[in-house]
């Protein structure tokens, strides 16, 4: 087969026309040569919620962090394509380290991975001798490497409370999410890194407040990575938002909740990529996004155009150092092991 280019997805088929080749027509057409593509390299492509909507579509996956993990490590495939950020890729290399992973664009970095590096965790645990560190898995490889055990928003409740609880913890890099983890277990004994993610740390609880009032009758689904989880829980308990409307769920417990749920309005609290797979999962509701600008730059790089390159050249592999991926497979390995996953779409 000969490996579509650019110019071909946008030309006319035989016998069409320019206008007879609407963007619907063109944008199948690419979907479809990006499969053959796939099949010919062998490969699976991975699409993570936060992904524009084409990306998703075309992917085989779709999903959250821990359930596009659990893919590809029992992936039979010799070649990943992870349409996401970098730090998502580089879990799929160091869970398949004798597979080829790409990443569509490998400037596609976490502002969220970049708030804790190795040195400074290296320099935590020394202030704490016999914590057990937990990383959420938006982190580098090296945080990974110096890291007990890894989780997702799916699984850090289950996965802290595997700890004894008499066990001092360290849980970074997420402040809201080590908070809401601390408020769950009540445990006074989990100390929490001061990062954030931009994006989620931007989505205010007057933003919530808000857009509550102006839809009395909607449930809430609340990042927990967010800056308005608190607020959300505050509103609830004050009584100006029903307690049994509010949900502080992982994106692929969105999708989970979207199907189950029975309300005709969802306010959303995070990424609005996430909007396209709740339309998905549940046509007949309407999904709004508490702050519409809550965009993540960095998600939004991978594009149609560079996932064809990608394919085509096999470019962008993620590399990461064997030493450093040997020490950080345990910590994923047992990330994967504990609590359950949002599958998004796959």
């Amino acid at each position: 087969m000969t490996a579509p280019t650019l110019d071909s997805l946008r030309r006319p088929g035989a016998g069409e026309t320019v206008s007879d080749a609407t963007d619907s027509e063109r944008t199948a057409r690419w979907a479809r040569q990006i499969r053959e593509l796939a099949e010919k390299r062998d490969a699976v492509i991975l699409a993570h919620n936060y992904q524009v909507p084409e990306i998703q579509d075309v992917a085989h996956h779709v999903g959250d962090s821990l359930a596009l993990s659990r893919i590809a490590s029992a992936a039979s495939h010799s070649v990943i394509v992870f349409c996401g950020v970098h730090f998502m890729a580089e879990t799929a290399k160091i869970l398949s380290p004798d597979k080829t992973v790409l990443i569509p664009d490998a400037q596609a970095g976490c502002s969220l991975a970049d708030s804790l590096t190795a040195d400074e965790l290296r320099a935590w645990k020394a202030q704490n001798p016999g914590a057990v560190v937990v990383s959420y898995v938006n982190t580098t490889a090296e945080v990974k490497a110096l890291t007990d055990i890894c989780c997702t928003s799916s699984n850090a409740v289950d996965v802290v409370a595997s700890i004894p609880a008499d066990t001092p913890v360290l849980f970074g890099p997420d402040q809201f999410l080590g908070a809401h983890v601390r408020r769950i277990l009540g445990r006074d004994n989990i100390s929490v890194w001061g990062g954030e993610c931009h994006v989620h740390a931007g989505i205010n609880g007057a933003q919530l407040a808000a857009k509550a009032r102006e839809n009395p009758d909607a449930d809430l689904y609340i990042h927990p990575e967010c800056g308005c989880a608190t607020s959300a829980l505050y509103l609830a308990g004050a009584g100006a938002v029903p307690a049994d409307r509010v949900k502080i769920l992982s994106t692929g417990d969105m999708v989970t909740a979207a199907k189950r749920g029975s309300s005709r309005t969802v306010l959303v609290a995070t990424e609005i990529g996430m909007l396209h797979q709740l339309r998905r999962a549940a046509p007949g509701v309407d999904f709004r996004a508490v702050n519409e600008r809550a965009s993540c730059k960095y998600m939004k790089m991978i594009t149609p155009q560079k996932l064809l390159s990608s394919l085509e050249q096999m470019r962008d592999e993620v590399v990461v150092d064997p030493e450093v991926a040997r020490r950080a497979r345990g910590a994923v390995e047992r990330m994967i092991a504990i609590g359950t996953s949002g599958g998004g779409g796959e």
